[in-house]
């Protein structure tokens, strides 16, 4: 059984082609695969290995001070899902292309899973206001699943997202806005950049799908999560919809 995990933390990297070489060199160490970002705003990962070989690459990790606290979310498989290993030096570990929003200044609200789902059962948040669920993905991962209602656009990257938003505005005009993704990375930057343009009370779902899934399970979800490996997609109990052949998965989440 393969363990796989995914996991990003914002924190300033003063050297990051310094600690791609070291991470590169431990992940081969280990035999693991998968994607590892680097950035100067911090690191984006998605690996897959032996548990034992991860639980290792954790513990170095963490062991750097700027990791300690990072979070990160497991699902097996019976299979290695990523047929390399890749670790990178990118300018964002997320390309959004909006530099006067930076996630080193601060998070935008975080909300709790169970939260979430408890202001879906009641169709508004703790305040009576409704509620938007605003999907940050694409339209190739949309059409895998996603929470009943959500606002989706029409988008094909990441960067399409604020011009998208903009032709929303009225639809997110006096509502309580939960911006979600895949593992939390892109709804993360969604909600500060929509707070900077504007847009008021808005929250981030913490650790995306993937981490709602872990904590909740489907309630009010519909379909699967799309992932970026040869899994494909993840049901609400993390279990694969199928296995593709394929290139080595991003790490887009």
């Amino acid at each position: 059984m393969v363990l796989n995990i995914a996991a990003y933390h914002f924190t300033p990297i003063t050297a990051p082609a310094a600690l791609v070489s070291e991470l590169h060199a431990h992940a081969e160490r280990n035999a693991l695969r998968g994607t590892v970002l680097v950035a100067s705003e911090g690191l984006n990962l998605f690996l897959a290995g032996a548990a034992e070989a991860i639980a290792d690459f954790l513990d170095v990790l963490r062991a750097d001070t700027r990791f300690a606290d990072i979070v990160v979310k497991q699902s097996r498989s019976a299979e290695q899902p990523f047929s390399q290993l890749k670790v990178k030096h990118k300018r964002e570990t997320i390309t959004f292309r909006q530099p006067d929003v930076s996630p080193l200044a601060g998070r935008a609200p975080a909300l709790a899973p169970a939260t979430l789902a408890r202001w879906i059962e009641q169709g508004h948040d703790d305040d009576g206001q409704r509620l938007v669920l605003l999907d940050t993905r694409n339209r190739e991962e949309i059409r895998h699943g996603t929470f009943a209602g959500a606002l989706t656009l029409p988008i094909d990257r990441f960067t399409d997202f604020p011009e998208a938003v903009a032709a929303q505005r009225e639809a997110l005009a006096d509502a309580t806005v939960v911006s979600f993704c895949t593992g939390g990375i892109r709804c993360e930057k969604a909600a500060l950049w929509m707070q900077a343009s504007g847009i008021d009370n808005v929250w981030q779902l913490d650790g995306g799908i993937l981490g709602y899934f872990e904590q909740v399970g489907d309630y009010g979800y519909e379909g699967h999560c799309f992932v970026f490996d040869q899994r494909v997609a993840l049901d609400a109990a993390l279990q694969p919809l199928a296995a593709k052949p394929g290139p080595n998965g991003a790490a887009e989440r």
